[in-house]
């Protein structure tokens, strides 16, 4: 059993902790540490955390094993750096930063520390998302043409005015960072790196002063294109569809995958309910234990925030951006 900390005790870190607390052989919170203890006092107590002053305290933790963040956007980046400096293992919410330097400086410290840095893409652990990837993979469609995503909510109304998912420095291009960058990652990992992107955003329906509505186009590097549109204030609602030369593949929600060949085969297949968030993890729990390789490639880290950092520009300038290659 990991003992960690969790950094943020906002609505989804209090999810974090609910996933695995009394549930999980493999890790537990044992600290937290958050700008409002006051607040969050009753539910530390209820599950049995310590509430530490400061993140300092809880890097300079001997007995804390590593450190989950759920902390506004803008730190990310300079708390995963001293998370490494600290030689503690990272877990953090996504994005993982919303700049590509920023995002290149945190893998790089990981690396040089020789620490596992887990990000908050739980959908990649959904039995129907790793059933889309090994069809990819497999060749079983083909060759990838075309991915489409959307991933929308209501969550947005959730936000009051001073909730800092409502200032527009930590949501650039609206849903995009609470919404959208998961299926953009998922897109990422069906179909390799992004290297060009033109995006809309527009702010039509929210009472906060953030974007709720974004469209985008893509090319991937391989030579594939895609689109993605993300709505911050509707129904929930995922779908994440590939297109190949033998085929398509459509995940409709978390649990379930439609399949067309190009003779017009077709097959749905209905997984059970997952808890992706407690799987995300406990994968990272085994990544710190034994070495096991993390869910996503740092060079996929990257270029997902890349390619949100580019479809910010375009929303604002008009114009495509490109995504330089290294």
């Amino acid at each position: 059993m990991i003992e960690v900390a969790i950094v943020g005790l906002g609505e989804w870190g209090q999810n974090l902790v609910r996933s695995i607390q009394g549930k999980s052989a493999k890790l537990r919170f044992a600290a937290a540490a958050t700008r409002t203890p006051s607040k969050v006092a009753a539910f530390a107590a209820e599950h049995g955390m310590a509430l530490r002053g400061d993140y300092r305290a809880v890097l300079a933790d001997p007995a804390l094993a590593a450190v989950v963040l759920a902390t506004p956007h803008t730190l990310h980046a300079e708390q995963i750096v001293a998370a490494a400096e600290a030689g503690k293992p990272v877990f953090v919410e996504k994005p993982l930063a919303l700049t590509g330097a920023s995002a290149r400086a945190a893998v790089a410290a990981c690396a040089k520390a020789g620490v596992a840095l887990g990000v908050g893409y739980n959908r990649r652990h959904a039995p129907a998302m790793m059933a889309l990837k090994r069809m990819v993979d497999e060749g079983t469609l083909g060759r990838v043409l075309q991915i489409e995503a959307n991933f929308s909510s209501n969550s947005g109304y959730r936000q009051g005015p001073a909730a800092w998912r409502a200032n527009r420095a930590e949501s650039p291009a609206g849903g995009m960072t609470s919404l959208g960058v998961h299926a953009l990652d998922a897109m990422i990992h069906l179909g390799g790196a992004i290297g060009r992107v033109e995006a809309l955003s527009r702010h039509l329906a929210l009472p906060i002063d953030i974007d709720d509505t974004t469209a985008i186009l893509c090319e991937f590097r391989a030579g594939a294109l895609g689109y993605l549109g993300t709505v911050y204030a509707s129904a929930p609602f995922w779908r994440l569809h590939v297109f190949g030369s033998e085929g398509w593949a459509e995940m409709r929600g978390l649990d379930t995958l439609v399949t067309m060949s190009r003779a017009g085969k077709t097959e749905e297949i209905k997984f059970p309910a997952t808890d992706t968030v407690r799987l995300e993890l406990e994968a990272f729990a085994d990544a710190i234990a034994s070495g096991a390789r993390l869910t996503i490639p740092a060079s996929e880290l990257v270029n997902g925030v890349e390619a949100l950092e580019a479809i910010n520009l375009s929303a604002t300038s008009g114009r495509a951006a490109a995504i330089a290659t290294d």
